[in-house]
């Protein structure tokens, strides 16, 4: 098989420059707000983007510096497989975020609901289409749980403290 090769669009800029308080997912922290930065030679693609009420970031998880198979997710104490979680400790290091879009401007994309560190390679941004992102009747697997009954879990399981 071949080498796959990806290089980054540009550069997310959040507020997060460590770990501590990132949320597990950036609907938790709805108010946090962060900045694409493309390539100037890629700022053409986000024409007509600022129609989409939300975007899809996927991205490189470059502060990463291990593997794993199995993991612990931040909501449990028992380990999962790596595709059961969205651990970035993965095979590929890719990650996506779904983000609410803000603004845009020349090649600078913003958002809020952000779970990105600073300084994040972007790879790619594609729209969030509810005719064809959402779904019904979903099962969630281990995760439900810890939203049963629309509960939300402990703030500070959701920041990793």
């Amino acid at each position: 098989m071949e080498d796959i090769i990806l290089y980054p669009i540009g550069i997310i800029n959040t507020p997060y420059k460590s770990l501590k308080n990132i949320p597990i997912q950036g609907r938790f922290k709805d108010s946090v707000e962060g900045c694409c930065v493309l390539h100037n030679k890629y700022s053409d693609g986000l024409l007509h983007l600022d129609g989409f009420s939300h975007a899809i970031l996927i991205y490189h998880f470059h502060k990463s510096t291990k593997e794993e198979i199995k993991s612990k997710p931040f909501l449990e104490s028992v380990e999962h497989g790596i595709f059961a979680i969205r651990s970035p400790h993965r095979p590929n290091k890719i990650g996506f975020s779904v983000v609410k879009i803000k603004n845009i401007i020349k090649n600078k994309l913003f958002f809020s609901q952000v779970d990105i560190f600073d300084g994040t390679p972007l790879l790619d941004i594609k729209p969030f289409i509810k005719h064809f992102d959402n779904r019904e009747n979903v099962k969630s697997g281990w995760v439900d749980k810890h939203f049963a009954n629309g509960n939300i879990p402990d703030e500070t399981i959701l920041n990793k403290q």
